[in-house]
Order: C-alpha cells, then sequence, then structure tokens
C-alpha cells in the first residue's frame, strides 16, 4: 500500500517523463495559435493528447499526488481540461490505497437532473484541490475556485499541469492565500514565454 509520500520521492522521476511525453505528444510550436485568453502565441500546449492517454494520464496522476495537500478529500475543476487529470489521480491514488474523489465544475450551471455546476461525490464542506491542464491567465482557475468557495467547500491547494503565465498565476492564487504548484513551465519545455 503507498501514500502521498511515496508519490512525493519519485515526483522528480515522474515530472522528468511527463515533460518528455508532453514535448512528443501535446507540444506544437508550428504557430500562431489564438489561446483562452485571446492571446496569440508561436507555441500551443494541447495537454489533452497527454491527460487523455493511458500512459501519459498516469504520469499526471503520479506528479499531482507527488505534490498534493495532505489534507485534500476531492479534487478537480473547470469541465473537459480538469476532467481527465482528476479521474486518472483518483483512479492511481485508489489503487494506491489512498482515498480520493473527482469532482468536475461545469461552465454553466444545470437547468435540469439536480442542477448545479459542481458534479462528483463530494461531502459538504470538504477541503479541495482544483486542477487545470493548462493557464495561461488563471480565469478559469479563479472561476472554478470561486463556484467551489461559493458552495461551502475550502480550497486548500491550486495546481496546474503547465503554467504559461510567467508568474501572474503564482501571484493571483497568493493573493488569493491559496498554495499553488505549476508542474510544468515553459523552461521546463525548453520554450519562452
Amino acid at each position: 500500500m503507498q501514500n502521498l509520500r511515496d508519490f512525493q520521492k519519485n515526483i522528480s522521476q515522474s515530472k522528468k517523463a511527463l515533460i518528455a511525453l508532453l514535448r512528443e505528444r501535446s507540444l506544437l510550436t508550428d504557430g500562431p495559435y489564438t489561446l483562452r485568453s485571446g492571446e496569440l502565441s508561436n507555441w500551443y500546449l494541447d495537454g489533452r493528447r497527454t491527460t487523455m492517454d493511458g500512459e501519459g494520464a498516469t504520469l499526471v496522476a503520479h506528479c499531482v499526488l507527488g505534490t498534493l495537500d495532505p489534507g485534500v478529500a476531492a479534487i478537480g475543476g473547470m469541465t473537459m481540461g480538469a476532467d481527465p487529470i482528476a479521474v486518472a489521480t483518483s483512479v492511481v491514488a485508489h489503487q494506491a490505497g489512498i482515498p480520493l474523489r473527482a469532482f468536475s465544475v461545469r461552465k454553466e450551471a444545470k437547468a435540469h437532473g439536480m442542477g448545479g455546476r459542481i458534479v462528483g461525490p463530494l461531502e459538504d464542506g470538504e477541503a479541495v484541490t482544483v486542477l487545470e491542464d493548462t493557464t495561461t491567465t488563471g480565469a478559469a482557475f479563479i472561476e472554478s475556485i470561486i463556484v467551489m468557495q461559493n458552495a461551502g467547500f475550502p480550497v486548500v491547494q491550486a495546481i496546474s499541469v503547465a503554467d504559461r503565465s510567467n508568474g501572474s498565476v503564482a501571484k493571483r492564487m497568493q493573493e488569493l492565500e491559496i498554495p499553488y504548484v505549476a508542474l510544468v513551465t515553459p523552461e521546463d519545455l525548453l520554450l519562452s514565454t
């Protein structure tokens, strides 16, 4: 049975393998590309080419678990980008005997069924970590955090797989007093922002 310390011990090796896989499968350098923020960039990181693949999802999960706050009961974020990361991490955690659940934040509240913006097996008031695949301005992060906090879930950590914000997302998280981890930066991918 593993625990979070085992993942923390191996974070350097897992991160190195993740960076190599992101460079191989997800990094596009033949831009220009229009980012979600509206900015133009010469490069684009299509994280889902890695996070929606068995090998990539497992590596991402190992990296997330290697940096995860031990008091967290559930992980998730804005739907689509965070979904494969949250599910993969909760599965790998389960296989290691670590209780961890996944959730998703919808872009809009649903008018039918149970409604609302949060989907997943959460228990009232439990501590969560908000995830993002790639962040440039932190807008999706901040929106997810606000949704979770407004619903009564303390956000104790934020983790992005790739941060291309040049430090602005870390600064915004610091202002919100939420510990922030960026697993990969442009420098790790041998790029400039």
